[in-house]
């Protein structure tokens, strides 16, 4: 059985090479890419990869454009890789080793490595995501920050074993979350606009979010970077929060 790593990309140039250089070993690479204007085409090719379209319109995120690309998968497994995204050797080994045994699940949850003002992240760790899974079956939906739905069980890979996680490459700035944020959760409303929001989930919630980032997953043990990150994050939550609310208010018959 073989492995086509599917690579969604717009504009994805900057980290494009280290990835492609990292997933070089599977069976076939698919890069899906959504009309980019640098030159994220230009190195797939040198990489002989599969190059596919899928037009960006107005589309800010991946996930509209995740169904169509494992479409184009010639191999019965997928692992869906960011273009800022690597996998380590030892992951590669796992993941055929995996498929090679008789009761092997339909999808794979694997932990992913983040990095902030260039520290490793503790309170990011592990940032589960299912990335691996059988092709039939398998539907994304095209929400912001959706994973796949996959027809069968699922495995987490183990957590504690560093080696076997994704390495995310993005060491975003301040400025640059905080434009996600702004991106991002205008997408959110689409995902969150039915669930009820109280006045105490607008204060509990993204406060929550802070002390299991900042205090249960130990991102206290990464200095400012942690706490700023932390913070971070609880904000996001709140201004997803807030745009649901807004929404409301101004349909209230949605």
């Amino acid at each position: 059985m073989g492995i086509s790593v599917v690579i969604n990309t717009y504009n994805a140039a900057k980290h494009l090479k280290e990835v492609l250089e990292s997933v070089k070993g599977f069976d076939e690479i698919v890069v899906c890419d959504m009309e980019s204007t640098d030159n994220t085409l230009e190195i797939a090719r040198e990489y002989n990869c599969k190059i596919v379209t899928f037009e960006k319109g107005n589309w800010t995120f991946a996930e509209p454009a995740r169904n169509f690309a494992i479409g184009q998968a010639s191999h019965p497994w997928v692992l869906s890789v960011d273009a800022d995204e690597l996998v380590p050797p030892q992951l590669r080994e796992y993941l055929y080793n995996a498929i090679a045994q008789p009761d092997c699940p339909a999808g794979f949850y694997m932990s992913r490595k983040n990095y902030f003002m260039g520290h490793f992240m503790h309170g990011r760790y592990p940032d589960t995501i299912l990335r691996f899974f059988k092709k039939e079956g398998t539907h994304w939906p095209p929400v912001v920050h959706s994973m796949p739905s996959v027809d069968g069980p699922t495995k987490r890979i183990p957590r504690n074993n560093k080696e076997l996680a994704l390495i995310h490459l993005a060491n975003d700035s301040v400025a640059d979350i905080l434009r996600k944020t702004n991106d991002y959760t205008i997408n959110e409303v689409v995902k969150r606009k039915n669930r009820k929001v109280t006045m105490l989930g607008l204060i509990f919630r993204p406060f929550s979010r802070f002390f299991k980032a900042y205090v249960l997953k130990g991102g206290f043990r990464d200095g400012k970077p942690g706490f700023i990150l932390a913070v971070l994050d609880a904000y996001y939550l709140f201004i997803a929060l807030s745009k649901v609310v807004e929404y409301k208010e101004n349909n209230p018959n949605d």
